[in-house]
């Protein structure tokens, strides 16, 4: 089933307003049923080329050898194949870009051929043209309700009114408001710390069109003591705020694609918020550092993630059409992982903007 975009007309707003559960299934620690995460660190490669080894894993691993691959379909556009997990359209998608010149990306569509599940991402140079772009691209479908203690992950993909899927890992509802001017709302309940606002969102655009979209976390908090509410501001390529289908997470204590146990390494990282800066098994919380390079360009550090397979995300918060994305593969220097976080305005301009990044190995 293909993704459509969001409308918003009362349909929508009635449809959104309605909290959806999460799907419930006996207790365990991991999380996600299917899984993937690879690197597209050449976007001009010929249907289908192995994606760099180093930098993909996937659920398949448990049972299957092969690897993640991927190719160019046109200007700017990508199709990836995850092998053996497919699941047609459920679960999410993230993508952040890789580049220091503003190039962003969209999701257009997920979907299952044959055994595998493929993914297409269509990329853009600011101002809206195509255009050929690395990127990191995570896709992943949950079910079942997490142990206690065993952190937590939730998302929800809003896509049209009559598509809007949810999971919590907890059991409890998950829902969606609009806020007007291209705005949105996410509650997931029972997900936080009753220490305060703890864990990591991530969201992603998505357009069936393959236009020119972006999204971001415009502000994020906790409320009633463990639920996590996360605002989202998508635009256009003028950066006008726009009405535009999304995927979001929200992970705390867990790895970006929901599981735990594996994996044992990962992190992520929000600035001023020391529940938000959180490494395992790097002794918890505020171990990640940051620093800056250059205007809109900074550095975070993860002590003890840089092992084996990897993966990173990165999205902006903050108002505005401003916003963020990897500017190099992250690397690794010895045990410790270094992710290169690059920001600009609409223009494609480099600018001080905050960032939430998140990081994981496959172990």
């Amino acid at each position: 089933m293909r993704l459509r975009p969001l409308a918003l007309t009362a349909a929508l707003v009635a449809t959104l307003a309605t909290v959806v559960p999460g799907t419930a299934e006996p207790a365990r620690a991991a999380t996600a049923d299917r899984w993937g995460f690879a690197l597209v660190d050449n976007p001009n490669v010929p249907a289908w080329t192995t994606l760099d080894t180093n930098r993909q894993w996937g659920s398949w691993k448990a049972s299957f050898p092969g690897w993640a691959q991927g190719g160019k379909l046109g200007a700017g556009r990508f199709q990836v194949r995850f092998p053996q997990v497919g699941a047609g359209s459920d679960g999410i998608v993230h993508v952040t870009p890789i580049n220091s010149n503003g190039n962003y990306c969209t999701v257009v569509r997920w979907f299952q051929a044959g055994p595998d599940e493929i993914v297409e991402v269509q990329c853009f140079a600011p101002g809206g043209g195509p255009a050929d772009t690395a990127f990191a691209v995570l896709w992943t479908v949950s079910s079942g309700i997490a142990p206690p203690n065993s952190g937590t992950y939730a998302y929800l993909r809003a896509a049209s009114p009559d598509d809007v899927l949810t999971y919590n890992s907890t059991g409890l509802p998950v829902s969606i408001g609009p806020m007007g001017n291209g705005g949105y709302r996410v509650k997931l309940s029972g997900v936080g710390s009753a220490l305060g606002l703890a864990g990591n969102v991530q969201v992603t655009a998505i357009d069936a069109a393959g236009a020119a979209r972006r999204c971001k976390i415009s502000d994020w908090y906790a409320f009633n003591v463990l639920d996590i509410a996360a605002d989202v501001a998508c635009y256009d390529s003028a950066g006008k705020p726009t009405e535009t289908a999304f995927s979001l997470s929200y992970h705390r204590q867990r790895a970006v694609f929901g599981s735990f146990t594996p994996p044992r390494y990962f992190g992520y990282y929000f600035p001023f918020v020391s529940q938000a800066n959180y490494n395992n098994p790097g002794g918890g919380m505020g171990v990640n550092t940051i620093y800056t390079v250059a205007p809109g360009y900074y550095r975070v550090r993860y002590p003890l993630l840089a092992l084996a397979q990897t993966h990173a995300q990165v999205v902006a918060m903050g108002t505005g059409s401003d916003y963020c994305h990897l500017a190099e593969p992250w690397s690794h220097l010895g045990p410790t992982a270094e992710v290169g976080v690059a920001c600009y305005d609409n223009a494609g301009t480099p600018i001080d903007q905050r960032f939430l990044s998140t990081f994981t190995s496959k172990d």
